[in-house]
């Protein structure tokens, strides 16, 4: 919706879909909900388990960060962690209202972002990755991608590889491949988002960290005309 000076003015939902939990947040509210998600959690179920958790709040249009790739406003898999359904699914249709849908790393990226070339790596259960350039945002799917002996991206930095490694070595492998690709996508800095990278002691050059609740900020520039 726009008001008459032509500024957007639609009240947002912005949804962050979890592997653990989904959790909400809408315009103007201080304080996010949440639920259990888990390996029974279809669409259908998640949405009509956020519609009832939202009933007193008043919201236009949803955003929705989806753990898994997407590709024009739709997933293109399952989700690993989650129930099934999640393709083809009609979320327009089941909110009654527009939807925006994309990537959670995306969207997170896309509320840590501050201007120039940033690389976003969520460090998490996976591995999330986005980058955005000049306003221009790519949600990335570097995580399978071939690394070192064999093993991805997402084997050397993900929730497994810190139990195999240790803190110790694995901070250390996060180091090295930030500065690998940071060299490698010209950035100008790295956003480290996601629940493990709170384990870094010293972070790597460039880089600083992210914050979970950018996630619903990402959902709220979604709608804005301008991002950045």
């Amino acid at each position: 919706m726009k008001g008459k000076s032509g500024a957007r003015s639609d009240r947002v939902l912005v949804i962050d879909v979890g592997g653990t939990h989904v959790k909400v947040l809408a315009t103007g509210k201080s304080e996010r909900r949440e639920i259990p998600s888990g390996s029974k959690m279809t669409a259908a179920e998640m949405v009509r388990q956020v519609k009832q958790l939202a009933t007193d709040w008043r919201y236009d249009v949803v955003s929705i960060g989806y753990p898994g790739p997407v590709l024009h406003g739709h997933p293109v898999c399952e989700p690993f962690n989650l129930g099934s359904g999640w393709v083809g699914f009609n979320f327009r249709k089941a909110f009654g209202r527009p939807v925006k849908l994309i990537n959670d790393a995306a969207m997170q990226a896309l509320g840590s972002y501050e201007g120039g070339r940033m690389l976003f790596l969520g460090l998490g259960t996976g591995l999330g990755s986005a980058m955005i350039v000049e306003g221009i945002l790519e949600p990335m799917e570097l995580a399978h991608l071939s690394y070192k002996k064999g093993k991805t991206y997402e084997d050397w930095l993900g929730e497994r590889a810190l139990e195999r490694l240790g803190k110790k070595k694995w901070r250390r492998r996060v180091a090295e491949i930030v500065r690998a690709l940071s060299a490698a996508l010209e950035v100008e800095y790295v956003v480290l988002g996601g629940g493990n990278a709170r384990h870094l002691k010293e972070l790597p050059p460039k880089s600083r960290l992210g914050d979970n609740n950018n996630a619903f900020l990402g959902g709220f520039r979604l709608w804005n005309e301008r991002r950045g």
